[in-house]
């Protein structure tokens, strides 16, 4: 879901309504964070770029 399309986008490429389009991707977004391991960290941590777009983290 990294493509940064917006759910408006994502139902005129696929001609569905946006209504359909907002459950689809809310489903997929939900068994995303669902199956993403928590990662546990401690000690310094260091990282170049972290790009926080709506909640979701983005790393780079």
């Amino acid at each position: 879901m990294r493509l940064n399309l917006s759910n408006a986008q994502i139902s005129k490429e696929l001609g569905v309504s946006e209504n359909d389009t907002h459950v689809m991707t809310s489903l997929l977004r939900e068994g995303v964070c669902e199956k993403s391991p928590q990662e546990i960290v401690e000690g310094e941590v260091e990282f170049d770029e972290l790009y926080l777009i709506a909640g979701h983290f983005i790393y780079s």
